[in-house]
């Protein structure tokens, strides 16, 4: 079995007692989870298993699961998405395919239900009822608020997106075939119950989604039910499958995913682009020709020696750089996250407010879980020298409705400075609050250039 957990005082396995839940009154009462911070939201998801547990024998190595019996925090996962809801939300405008899936698992394949064009809820429940179908409702945050907070904290905390999809499937029946994932999975049971499989990966961290056939994947490693209140979490790879037991409510359950395409290996080739650009700035020899016809032929040896030697050489080199130049993470992650969360019309996000900032002023960096500063070359296209600029990229004008909905187009937003204000950002982004004239820049109108650009873009604020 996976690692299972219930609080102490029920007779079944023992663990730490969960911190003392807060009263979950009315919807839109106070949350059960800690949403203070990051750190703090993770902590109680997972509660009562340690985070520092959790991810020296868990993450990326084998399955979790949490079951809790606590009628609080079932309200309160029940509250995040319903049935119910459907109608309301059908109203608003969702497409077949774009925001909803209607599916079945039908001998061992899955037979997709979908009409075309918008979805109508009373369709939408005859196929559930009739068809015995699983809803899939994709990225639900785009218009649950509790959601949109929660995953809001976990993109901070992750520092990678986080989406989420809503199953809802009938009694006795399952949705979709065994298959495994490219993404972390934290499975939220919300309403009803689920029976679960999983399965020993046939591809462990696996980089892309697939489904496997039964007689390839043998028998269940795991094998258990949740109820409202429930967690379960597995590594990407983990072959799965779930359905609804017979004689029973529907099931309703949110799978909260993240740390796709976030491996070392995906980190080496967004660094690498920069670091060979850098190094051939100041070695001769990578700029030096490649051999004639060499792209008419297959590659010899003396060309593999050649770009081993190279490889080698940047090995060197990277023991001794400072700034490692992303070209793409650092500004996808910025430009496709969530905005942080607010209460009300969200002006404060996009309007600067409060003293504009001077010479004699005291600032301090606001947003900082939503702010990205890299170091990267110049992106303009008539610059040729194609100098070194730190960029600051942010979230903070992000649109919440095409969150994770990827065929939307997105803007990154922020702002570039020259590489000579490195010192003076980084002071701004490691103090609690500084003097304006402190900053390490050489005139006085620098300084106050650099602190009107962040307080327009609502980075800063003075104190």
């Amino acid at each position: 079995m996976p690692k299972k957990v219930k609080p102490a005082g029920d007779g079944k396995e023992e663990g730490p007692v969960p911190c003392k839940q807060v009263k979950l009154e009315a919807a839109g009462g106070p949350s059960p989870l800690n949403l203070d911070s990051p750190s703090g939201l993770f902590e109680s998801l997972i509660s009562p298993v340690k985070t520092e547990t959790f991810f020296k024998e868990f993450w990326e190595q084998k399955p979790l699961l949490i079951q809790r019996d606590d009628p609080v925090l079932a309200t309160y996962y029940r509250s995040l998405f319903r049935l119910s809801d459907l109608k309301s939300l059908c109203s608003r405008g969702m497409y077949y395919g774009r925001d909803v899936n209607v599916c079945r698992c039908v001998n061992g394949k899955k037979k997709v239900l979908n009409k075309d064009g918008k979805v109508h809820f009373l369709q939408l429940r005859k196929d559930f009822d009739q068809k015995r179908a699983t809803i899939q409702f994709h990225q639900p945050q785009r218009f649950k608020d509790e959601l949109w907070r929660i995953q809001e904290k976990l993109e901070c905390y992750f520092g990678s997106l986080v989406g989420s999809n809503v199953y809802i499937t009938p009694a006795g029946s399952q949705g979709l075939p065994p298959h495994y994932d490219d993404v972390e999975v934290f499975i939220l049971q919300l309403e009803g119950e689920k029976h679960w499989r999983l399965y020993h990966p046939t591809v462990p961290l696996a980089r892309e989604y697939s489904l496997e056939a039964e007689d390839r994947i043998g028998r269940p490693a795991h094998e258990f039910t949740l109820k409202p209140g429930d967690l379960l979490y597995f590594p990407r790879g983990t072959v799965h499958q779930a359905d609804t037991p017979s004689g029973l409510a529907h099931s309703t359950h949110v799978t909260i995913s993240t740390y796709q395409s976030s491996s070392w290996g995906d980190f080496l080739l967004d660094t690498i682009s920069g670091l060979v650009f850098d190094t051939a700035k100041a070695d001769v020899e990578l700029r030096a020709g490649i051999p004639r016809q060499l792209l008419l032929v297959e590659t010899t040896a003396v060309a593999t020696r050649k770009l081993s030697g190279f490889l080698r050489m940047l090995a060197d080199r990277l023991e001794g750089t400072r700034e490692l130049l992303s070209a793409d993470m650092k500004k996808d992650f910025a430009m496709n996250r969530l905005p942080p969360y607010y209460v009300g019309d969200g002006a404060e996000l996009s309007t600067p407010g409060g003293r504009l900032p001077g010479l004699d002023s005291t600032v301090r960096l606001q947003f900082r879980d939503h702010v990205v500063l890299t170091v990267g070359p110049d992106q303009d296209p008539s610059d040729e020298t194609r100098e070194k600029m730190v960029y600051i990229y942010h979230s903070l004008k992000n649109r919440r409705d095409t969150h994770m909905m990827g065929n939307e187009e997105t803007e990154s937003h922020g702002l570039r400075f020259p590489l000579s204000h490195i010192d003076a950002l980084k002071q701004i982004w490691n103090s609690s609050a500084i003097s304006v004239k402190d900053l390490k820049l050489t005139t006085d109108e620098e300084k106050q250039s650099l602190v009107l650009a962040l307080w327009t873009e609502c980075l800063i604020q003075v104190v």
